[in-house]
C-alpha cells in the first residue's frame, strides 16, 4: 500500500480521516503531530489517539523554537495583525506544512493529508505550501467527501471510532494564541460563554490593581520581561500569563475569510496583543513620520499574506528584508500599564529615540521661534491660492 502522511491533531476531523484513508482510499495512515505549544496535554492526546486508531507509525515534531524564533519574531517585527488581532493559527500553517513534507520525504510517501474542510481558511494554507514546496499528492477526505460534522460523527459511532466529546467548539491553540470557533459561537446573536476562555481573565474578574511591566526590545524582538532577559518563547509565555490575568486579549471579530464567507471568530491573545502594542510604542519613538507610514502599510500587506495563504509568495521575502533593515534601531525599553482589559504605554526610552527633548521644550532660547513665520506663509500655499479664486 502507498503511504500517506496525515497532519493530525486528534479532534474529530482528523480521526476519522484515518480511516477514511485507510477505507476510501486504500493508503497506509502515517500520523503526524507538530508541536507548536498547543500545550503538551494536546500532543500527548495525539498520541493516544493515533495509537488507539492502530496507526503503525506517529510522529511528534516538537518546532516549539522554531515557530517562536523564525515566524513569531517575523510577525512582531511586521506588527503582523489582520483586522484587528494578531495572527496566530495562520502564521503556524506554513511551519506545520513544512515539517509535514519532511516527514513524508523521510517516510517516501506518495501523498499527504489534512482534516480541513471545504468553508475554511487553513486548506489553502496547508495546500499552498505543499505545492509549492513539493510535488506530493495531496487528499482532503473530508472536503473531497463533502462530510458534515454530524455525518463524521455517525461515520465514527458506525465504524467504532472512539471521540472526544467533551469540546463542543473548534478549537486551536499554539503558543502566540487561541482561536474559538463553531457551535453556538457561530450565531453572532450569542454571546460568548465564559467557559470558553482559558488563558484570560474577564474585565470584572481581572486583577483590582493596576500593573506596570517592562518590555526590552532589540532589533524589534523583545528580548526582556522586568529586566530578566529570557528565551522568547519563555518571554511569550510569561507575557499570556501577565496580561491574561489583566484581562488584556480577548477578540471577539465577524471575520471574512479568503471563500467569501463572513465567520464569527473569538481569540485569545494576551501575549501576542502585549508584546505588540509595546513594540509599535517603542517604533513611534525611534522611526521617522515617513517610516511609520510605510510600515503602517506593510504591515497590513504583510498579515494579509499570511491570513491569505501567500508565505511563499516572493514579495513576504523581501518585505522581511525592508522591515528587517527599518528594525535595526527598534532597540529600547517600553514601560506598559495594564488594568482590567485596558494597557496603555507609561514609559519609552531608546538609545536611537528621534525624540530631541532640548527642541520640543518650551524653555528653549537657542532656537529662535520668529524663524518659524516664512515657513508657515508658504505652508499650503497652493491651497490659499485656491481659497482666494473662490472667493
Amino acid at each position: 500500500m502507498d503511504k500517506v502522511i496525515l497532519a493530525f491533531s486528534g479532534g474529530l476531523d482528523t480521526t476519522v480521516c484515518v480511516k477514511l484513508l485507510e477505507e476510501e482510499y486504500n493508503l497506509e495512515v502515517i500520523t503526524a503531530c507538530v508541536d507548536v505549544g498547543q500545550g503538551q496535554e494536546e500532543v500527548e492526546k495525539a498520541e493516544k489517539v493515533a495509537k488507539n486508531l492502530g496507526v503503525k507509525q506517529h510522529y511528534t515534531i516538537d518546532a516549539k523554537d522554531e515557530f517562536a524564533n523564525e515566524y513569531i519574531t517575523k510577525g512582531i517585527k511586521a506588527n503582523a495583525v489582520y483586522e484587528g488581532y494578531p495572527l496566530s493559527t495562520a502564521l503556524a500553517r506554513p511551519l506545520i506544512a513544512m515539517k509535514i513534507i519532511e516527514i513524508a520525504e523521510k517516510e517516501n510517501a506518495k501523498a499527504i493529508a489534512h482534516g480541513c474542510t471545504g468553508k475554511g481558511n487553513d486548506q489553502f494554507r496547508f495546500e499552498a505550501v505543499i505545492r509549492s514546496m513539493s510535488d506530493f499528492d495531496i487528499v482532503a477526505p473530508i472536503r473531497d467527501l463533502n462530510l458534515t460534522r454530524t455525518e463524521e460523527q455517525d461515520y465514527a459511532k458506525k465504524h467504532g471510532i472512539p471521540i472526544s466529546s467533551d469540546k463542543i467548539y473548534s478549537i486551536d491553540e499554539n503558543i502566540w494564541g487561541r482561536s474559538i470557533e463553531g457551535d453556538l459561537l457561530e450565531n453572532p446573536e450569542n454571546e460568548p460563554p465564559e467557559d470558553i476562555y482559558a488563558w484570560t481573565a474577564s474585565a470584572e474578574d481581572a486583577k483590582h490593581h493596576p500593573t506596570k511591566i517592562a518590555i526590552e526590545f532589540d532589533e524589534g524582538v523583545p528580548i526582556a520581561i522586568d529586566g530578566k532577559i529570557m528565551p522568547l518563547i519563555e518571554l511569550i509565555e510569561e507575557a499570556n500569563r501577565i496580561a491574561g490575568e489583566n484581562g488584556i486579549g480577548r477578540i471577539d471579530t465577524i471575520e471574512n475569510r479568503m471563500i467569501g464567507l463572513k465567520s464569527r471568530e473569538i481569540y485569545e491573545v494576551p501575549g501576542a496583543l502585549l508584546i505588540i502594542r509595546a513594540h509599535q510604542a517603542l517604533e513611534e519613538l525611534v522611526l521617522t513620520k515617513d517610516e511609520l507610514l510605510f510600515a503602517e502599510y506593510m504591515s497590513t500587506k504583510y498579515s494579509d499574506l499570511i491570513y491569505t495563504a501567500l508565505w511563499q509568495e516572493p514579495l513576504r521575502e523581501d518585505m522581511d528584508q525592508a522591515i528587517d533593515n527599518m528594525q535595526g534601531r527598534v532597540t529600547g525599553k517600553v514601560v506598559m500599564k495594564l488594568f482590567k482589559g485596558s494597557m496603555l504605554p507609561l514609559a519609552r526610552e531608546s538609545d536611537y529615540s528621534l525624540h530631541d527633548i532640548e527642541l520640543i521644550s518650551f524653555e528653549d532660547k537657542e532656537n529662535d521661534q520668529k524663524e518659524i513665520e516664512g515657513m508657515i506663509k508658504y505652508h499650503g500655499l497652493q491651497a490659499a491660492i485656491y481659497q482666494k479664486l473662490n472667493r
